[in-house]
């Protein structure tokens, strides 16, 4: 599998991962196909993905802009179209408190405003007729461990004092009674604004929408050079080269490695493993008490997460392989089934039908980041710690605002680049160390 920290190049016209979403989507929309000719644009966008997509949309219909998107291989062929499908306001990996405590309340409401506006912003997009399957509101998170339901209570009254946010506290009958009889779970919260959607044919809905609004999306072309000239960069394609006064990289946890010195060295690409069963039968159903539809996310530091899709099949996730070489490894798939059944235990001869893993982009200080070089013609959109697919729209476009050269709010988000790891090459054991850390917190603390 493509690894971004040891690959120079994601491949070229690559068809899309064997992934649920993409054996049952259909046809992908039309695109403008793979770049033939050389051509000059004024704002050229590597990426198209969700932050790439929103950059092109936004700047064509708030700007008049009509950028020009390059793909290496498909459209959300990335993280886009290969994850869980949850829309949360979330804030990556940092907590509210924690931005309180480092930034004051005035930046992080800031903060939690524009993550409100990743999710309206959705809303939005998905109301114009984006046929995307999204499923009944509610995001249920749940206490692995009894000591956990506390915390859980605890961040309830937080966030129903710092917001007004409607959280529900559910015991574990109730949770069991009137959601999913977890027999991992001691409990849980629930919000009312959180649900699933089918990642995949929400990427194609915003390309059909780009598109509309003026924008050039070009898959199978991927960027195998960059130079920066006097007046602007050039991209050399395999078929032509894109001449453009500003380049946006949109590639968040594929970009390939020495890609571009501005994001060199500043993320840590984590690979999240998926799978989805077989269809429950109905008498499956019943025995599991699987009344929801709601998405569902664990207290462990390593977290599993999961929902029942609208073919009754379950989808459930957690971490994979540490290296690409290893991600096709059935024993992480293998792993995540194991740990289906012991919370759903009358699920003991269910199989997998769907298995695939893709890349999540963690930053350093646990938070996106959307910046610039000095000169202001190259930006980024990157570091979103698997809660993307949401807050990844509205980074989009806060990109175009940065490109059109309008004003964006002053928070962390916008005005910090995204840190650099320190020891870079020793990313990967300092992940392996982490991940030994968390199996040994989650089981005993």
């Amino acid at each position: 599998m493509y690894d971004p920290l040891h690959d120079k190049s994601p491949g070229c016209g690559v068809a899309y991962p064997s992934s649920y979403w993409a054996e049952t989507s259909g046809q992908p929309p039309e695109n403008d196909q793979a770049l033939t000719q050389d051509i000059n644009v004024d704002v050229a966008i590597i990426g198209a993905g969700y932050t790439g997509l929103s950059c092109a949309l936004h700047l064509a219909r708030n700007y008049g802009i009509n950028a020009t998107v390059l793909e290496a291989n498909q459209t959300a062929w990335g993280c886009s179209g290969r994850n869980a499908g949850f829309i949360l306001k979330s804030s990556g990996r940092k907590s509210y408190s924690q931005m309180q405590k480092q930034w004051g309340e005035e930046v992080m409401r800031g903060i939690y405003d524009e993550m409100s506006a990743g999710v309206a912003t959705v809303n939005q997009l998905i109301a114009e007729g984006i046929d995307c399957q999204a499923q009944q509101p509610g995001y249920i998170k749940v206490a692995h461990k009894e000591n956990k339901l506390q915390e859980l209570v605890d961040l309830a009254k937080l966030q129903q004092k710092m917001f007004g946010y409607d959280v529900q506290v559910l015991s574990r009958d109730e949770l069991h009674q009137q959601y999913m009889a977890d027999q991992n779970a001691y409990g849980a919260i629930r919000y009312q604004d959180g649900y699933g959607i089918n990642p995949l044919k929400l990427a194609w809905g915003y390309q059909k929408l780009a598109r509309q609004a003026g924008a050039k999306i070009h898959c199978s072309s991927p960027v195998v050079n960059w130079q920066s000239t006097g007046n602007g960069h050039q991209l050399i394609t395999p078929n032509g080269i894109v001449s453009a006064k500003k380049v946006v990289i949109a590639t968040n946890g594929y970009t390939p490695k020495g890609f571009h010195p501005l994001v060199t060295n500043r993320t840590l690409p984590v690979l999240s493993q998926v799978i989805v069963t077989d269809a429950l039968t109905e008498q499956q159903l019943a025995a599991c008490n699987f009344l929801s539809s709601n998405v569902v996310m664990d207290t462990r530091a390593l977290k599993y997460y999961y929902r029942k899709l609208p073919d009754n099949r379950i989808l459930f996730g957690g971490r994979g392989a540490i290296t690409g070489k290893s991600a096709e490894d059935p024993y992480y798939a293998n792993r995540l089934l194991q740990v289906l059944k012991t919370s759903f235990p009358a699920l003991q001869n269910i199989n997998i039908a769907y298995a695939w893993s893709g890349w999540i982009c963690m930053a350093l200080d646990d938070l996106p980041h959307i910046y610039q070089n000095d000169s202001k013609d190259v930006f980024y959109s990157m570091g979103y710690c698997g809660s993307g697919v949401s807050f990844s729209v509205q980074a989009g476009k806060r990109l175009a605002d940065k490109v059109a050269e309008a004003a964006v709010p002053d928070l962390p988000l916008y005005n910090c680049a995204l840190p650099k790891f320190p020891l870079a090459p020793l990313r990967r054991v300092g992940q392996w160390g982490y991940f030994h850390y968390g199996k040994i917190k989650d089981t005993w603390f």
